[in-house]
């Protein structure tokens, strides 16, 4: 059966709106305050949910060269913007098929363990990263593996690892950084990389040849240090798909946690969990006409929430309304870490790059 050619489908009533301008400054910023490294870009899980798509030009254009992903099917996305041997994938090949595939694109494998290595090499192997841990217990080949000849074998561009605690004022990061030298003197590289954003604030030491930022350059402060430095990028928006008038006694939302306590106007937005929008926030987030703050009252839902629009007595069905989404504010109020909140932006959001 063929499909009817219908017109295409009108969007969701949300959109995210991405500050280009921020988005490029905080990673001029990140580049600045690493000095004499190079500054890449983490831009897996879809450019932390704000849609790689977007946040790869904007980047390119700030002056970005590497480029880093988690798995291998995001990299399409990044390659249509960007040359391919460029793009690293984290995970590494865990199969040969991603061998074949890295070799026939040109795109770099992060060789994370010794049966990958051997894999990369049995399938004609080429120009690659490694992945060392320095002391996270997660991906990378142990210390212990560094002395096995398979390693000599390699074509190694670019040596990485993972801080942990960077975050924190904690004894971890110098050992960290103590192994990743050690690791440096064990294993030739053209390039060596340990500072994730977090990092990039821990001084020169940290910063080796490569830095990867990630949360930094979408807004998210991981440091101190980065508070005031980078700016917020993310502004989601959610339209008004309903006013209502409500008397005092009247039960909104889900399980009646809100009550109205005397006559208000109600907004229903087309906003949920269902959009990352998680229900805590209920009675507890804020979305935004101007300047003008609009609780939300009542339990979020999958796909609405309700506001209290007192604030904004002119707000109409059909307004657009921004969430407060300042990451580390949004953070502090919600419980969700900054990672959380972008990355679970869902795809009903339309894209608009300002």
């Amino acid at each position: 059966m063929i499909a009817p050619d219908y017109p295409e489908a009108p969007p969701a009533p949300l959109r995210l709106r991405l500050d280009a301008q921020a988005l490029g400054d905080n990673w001029r910023a990140l580049d600045q305050m690493a000095a004499t490294a190079r500054t890449g870009a983490a831009v897996k899980a879809d450019g932390y949910g704000l849609g790689a798509g977007q946040v790869v030009p904007v980047l390119a254009r700030a002056g970005c060269r590497d480029w880093f992903v988690a798995h291998w099917a995001e990299v399409p996305a990044v390659i249509a913007h960007v040359p391919p041997e460029t793009v690293a994938v984290l995970h590494g090949p865990i199969d040969h098929a991603d061998v074949a595939w890295a070799r026939s694109t040109g795109v770099r494998p992060v060789l994370n363990s010794l049966p990958q290595v051997a894999r990369w090499l049995a399938g004609g192997g080429g120009v690659c990263h490694v992945m060392v841990d320095s002391g996270i217990n997660r991906l990378g080949l142990a210390m212990a593996d560094l002395a096995d000849p398979l390693l000599a074998q390699l074509d190694i561009d670019l040596l990485i690892s993972h801080l942990a605690s960077a975050d924190e004022d904690v004894a971890q990061n110098a050992q960290q950084l103590a192994q990743f030298k050690l690791a440096q003197t064990m294993i030739p590289a053209r390039r060596y990389s340990l500072a994730n954003s977090a990092g990039i604030a821990l001084g020169p030491d940290y910063h080796a040849d490569l830095t990867r930022p990630g949360i930094a350059l979408y807004g998210g402060v991981a440091r101190r240090e980065l508070a005031g430095v980078v700016r917020q990028v993310a502004h989601p928006e959610a339209a008004v798909l309903q006013v209502r008038n409500l008397h005092a006694g009247d039960q909104v939302g889900y399980n009646a946690t809100f009550v109205a306590p005397h006559a208000m106007r109600l907004g229903v937005v087309a906003l949920g969990y269902a959009d990352g929008y998680l229900r805590c926030w209920s009675n507890r987030g804020v979305l935004r006409a101007g300047a003008a703050p609009l609780p939300v009252v009542g339990r979020v839902s999958m796909d609405l929430s309700a506001i209290d629009l007192s604030a904004a007595p002119d707000v109409r069905e059909g307004d657009w309304l921004t969430v407060d989404y300042d990451l580390p504010h949004a953070a502090a109020a919600s419980g969700l870490s900054q990672y959380e909140l972008l990355t679970g932006l869902h795809r009903r959001f339309a894209r608009i790059v300002t």
